[in-house]
């Protein structure tokens, strides 16, 4: 056996070899491989940086001084930050307002949001909240060239807006096939967070098709998301944009490491709806739907939890001529199976009005195919906004603890609603507003207990277990669906 050379191992210490030829004369084959596979390096985001920068932009907005104030006289920048994360807007006594001068009726500062370049003529996509209410919108590119846009569509139920800008030959961006993308991949996000432009953030994929209550499954990160973020891009390593960066979870108003995406399958869909009418129109069947428990699933032998439980019938509605009954179960539609409730509103809102489909109902321990014609939703009815300057919203501790405050609907909006009862939803944060409640709502029952007025809402909601999650049945509009309120933990 030849002698080792140990002056040799020497020198090969000095030049910082060493550890590289010690590794492949000792480890094993497989240990070989194995330490190859931990020591894997972190991905270089600079390419990336590059290719998709010049697409993402900074937005501004504007509006008239005299619609500035926001929420209990903060400023309305602020106001939209304790929105959007989640946090109690705080009351602040009218005394210790700012004082602000008298303005006349130039458009003012409203916020700052993110954006990117959907096609090179000048088509541009960021979130609803971004721009909806603004008199004016300023893009600017990373050439620092400014543009006026026009708000072509805005669709708050995804929050999907599009602008457009009279430009040509920008650099757009590329859209990714989001059914690619998988959990644990390393995802980017360019934005504008508190103005700070084109900050660049990365970490991976937390999850898909998260639920949270809204037509859209979201795409879960932990990338850095903050006030500015929004209506930025979410790319993954192949340049793509795989989705539109919206909100995250916080209890305290700043990143927590769980932030949502909105996925951009869907997000296309909606823009192309919002460029051809201006308007995204959705499918409605009229029924009121809630979940099927394990023991409801079992009692009726319907095998396991899966579908959506029929607890309403709207008369003359699409089901209703189509046969559907109260305690159904609808298990299937177009084809599709319904695992959970929050999907038959998301299939049915995607199907074009007047289209006839096929669903599968479970009733009375047997499976039925039916055909029904969707009919279009109609736009959303806020009932808040009519009687809010004539009656101050009710917030009882206990629904201040939902994040909630209420008003009593008049004999006149029951009529119009064709209602028997409910309470107007004034105002939704915190735990409310993270259940999918807002501005407008009704809410019907709470904890499966029908509520005529506030009188019999503050009796059920100050009854309730705290510690647990409070089920209310909520119409938004013509559509009817259930939210789930969790305590926090």
């Amino acid at each position: 056996m030849p002698k080792f050379d140990w002056s040799m191992l020497r020198a090969l210490a000095v030049s910082g070899v060493v550890a590289t030829v010690a590794s492949v004369a000792v480890l094993p084959q497989g240990a070989a491989m194995a330490q190859s596979a931990v020591v894997r390096g972190l991905p270089d985001f600079t390419d990336l940086v590059d290719q998709v920068g010049p697409s993402v932009v900074n937005i501004r907005t504007r509006e008239k001084a005299s619609e500035r104030s926001g929420a209990n006289g903060m400023d309305e920048e602020m106001a939209e930050f304790f929105r959007r994360f989640g946090v109690p807007i705080p009351n602040v006594p009218r005394q210790q307002r700012p004082q602000r001068p008298q303005q006349d009726e130039e458009a003012q500062p409203r916020g700052v949001g993110s954006g990117f370049i959907l096609t090179a003529d000048g088509f541009v996509m960021t979130n609803a909240h971004v721009v909806e209410g603004a008199d004016e919108v300023i893009v600017t590119l990373t050439d620092k060239r400014e543009f006026k846009a026009r708000i072509v569509g805005v669709d708050k139920r995804t929050d999907v807006a599009v602008v457009k800008i009279e430009a040509t030959g920008l650099p757009a961006v590329k859209v990714g096939d989001v059914s690619r993308l998988k959990v644990g991949e390393w995802v980017m996000a360019i934005g504008s967070p508190f103005g700070l432009e084109n900050s660049v953030t990365a970490g991976i994929v937390s999850a898909k098709q998260r639920d949270t209550g809204d037509y859209l499954p979201f795409i879960q990160t932990d990338v850095a998301i903050n006030p500015g973020n929004s209506g930025g891009p979410l790319i993954n390593m192949r340049g793509e944009v795989v989705g539109i960066n919206s909100q995250i979870y916080s209890r305290s108003g700043g990143f927590m490491g769980i932030s949502f995406a909105i996925p951009m399958d869907e997000a296309i869909r909606v823009s192309e709806q919002l460029r051809s009418s201006g308007r995204v129109t959705r499918g409605r069947i009229g029924v009121q739907i809630g979940a099927v428990s394990k023991d409801v699933a079992d009692a009726i032998g319907l095998g396991k939890s899966q579908g959506a439980m029929v607890t309403g019938v709207e008369s003359g509605s699409p089901a209703d001529k189509a046969g559907v009954e109260a305690g159904d179960i609808i298990t299937r539609f177009d084809g599709k199976p319904i695992e959970k409730v929050a999907d038959l509103p998301r299939l049915v809102g995607n199907t074009k009005p007047g289209t006839k489909s096929a669903i599968t109902v479970f009733r009375r321990g047997s499976a039925r195919d039916l055909t029904i014609t969707i009919a279009e939703i109609e736009p959303d009815k806020p009932v808040a906004k009519a009687v809010e300057r004539e009656e101050k919203p009710k917030a009882s501790a206990a629904a201040q603890q939902l994040g909630l405050s209420v008003l009593e609907l008049t004999d006149a909006q029951k009529k119009e609603l064709k209602l028997k009862g409910g309470v107007a939803v004034a105002s939704a944060t915190d735990a409310a507003a993270r259940a999918g409640l807002r501005e407008g709502d009704v809410i019907l029952s709470v904890a499966n207990t029908e509520i005529a007025g506030l009188k019999d809402f503050e009796s059920v909601v100050s009854k309730a277990d705290k510690s647990k999650p409070l089920s209310l049945l909520y119409r938004r509009g013509e559509w009817a669906q259930y939210a789930v309120i969790r305590p926090l933990r």
